[in-house]
């Protein structure tokens, strides 16, 4: 069963000029994305700044508006509700199965309030007794591996890795069935990087978490995700198992994303791709495929006609009018 159903999800932000403040154009930031999350599946949506995805995240929690597209979402067996059309006095009661790990763990949490209270927020919120929110932060104090001391202290006396945990264990203080962590680990340094992710697969482990992780990190999500979404402008070009898309990708700027990973050992590093020009404006896409300016593999039909996301096999869909071609040629 499905905990989340994204269809032709749509949000374009107009652009206003002149004395009267018409609107003279829009952009496109996200436009028409799809996808699926089981329960306790991890997706990863990755691609470039400023290629929609945290506005993808943004609208599927109705922190903004979509334009149009549904939002089908499960809080509980045998009940979906479409989010992207409810009232919101009828979307209050669902935040508590839908939470968020923002990127900055050191902006997200009130410098004001001390960690027991930081974590029981959202508990005071949803009426649990004062015993019982006591009790529940010890729980996911332990949970998130911090010391029960914590809970009497300040956000500033602790790291950015440590900050972090404390704003995993607020979103999970509900047991919510949907998790959405936007770039959770891009603040910190390496070292607690792969911290926080060990941390995160354990937590999918023994909570059975559905999640959605957004970034921009090839090296990071593949340890993470069961599957990828890469995206680009707006849309979705590659869905794939993880250790699928890592080792056969489809899409030229697949390719481009996994060549800047860096290597560990550069003689075993992989072929690099000649790709050239800058990211297409969400406001003013190109014609026919948004990537074909900076693509290698370009041909006149990627300039005219956008091509759309198919099944290319093995739950993997692609959208570049030569994946076929290019694997049958041995490019990839």
């Amino acid at each position: 069963m499905n905990v989340l159903e994204v269809e032709d999800l749509r949000k374009h932000f107009p652009i206003r000029a002149g004395l009267l403040r018409r609107e003279v154009g829009r952009v496109r930031a996200v436009d028409g994305v799809s996808f699926q999350i089981a329960a306790g599946e991890t997706l990863a949506l990755v691609g470039e700044s400023g290629c929609g995805k945290t506005t993808v995240s943004r609208c599927i929690l109705r922190a903004q508006r979509a334009t149009s597209g549904a939002i089908r979402f499960a809080p509980e067996a045998g009940r979906v509700v479409d989010l992207a059309s409810l009232p919101k006095r009828e979307l209050r009661p669902l935040r508590r199965h839908m939470q968020m790990i923002f990127q900055d763990p050191y902006s997200s949490l009130n410098p004001r309030m001390m960690v027991g209270d930081i974590i029981a927020e959202p508990l005071k919120v949803n009426g649990v007794p004062a015993a019982e929110r006591q009790a529940r932060v010890l729980e996911l104090l332990e949970l998130v591996q911090m010391p029960p001391g914590a809970r009497t202290r300040f956000p500033h006396a602790f790291s950015g890795g440590q900050r972090q945990r404390i704003g995993i264990a607020r979103a999970l203080a509900l047991n919510p069935r949907l998790v959405v962590a936007d770039e959770p680990v891009s603040a910190l340094d390496v070292s607690v990087q792969a911290q926080i992710i060990n941390l995160l697969l354990d937590l999918q482990d023994r909570l059975g978490l559905s999640m959605l992780f957004v970034a921009h990190d090839l090296s990071v999500v593949r340890h993470v995700s069961d599957r990828v979404a890469v995206m680009y402008v707006g849309r979705i070009v590659e869905v794939a198992p993880t250790d699928a898309l890592y080792r056969t990708p489809r899409h030229p700027y697949t390719e481009t994303l996994l060549a800047a990973v860096p290597a560990p050992d550069p003689a075993r590093r992989g072929r690099r791709i000649a790709v050239t020009g800058e990211v297409a404006d969400p406001a003013h896409p190109p014609p026919g495929c948004a990537f074909h300016p900076r693509c290698p593999h370009a041909v006149e039909r990627c300039r005219t006609e956008r091509p759309e996301l198919t099944e290319a096999g093995a739950g993997r869909w692609v959208s570049c009018h030569r994946a076929a071609e290019l694997d049958l040629m041995g490019v990839r």
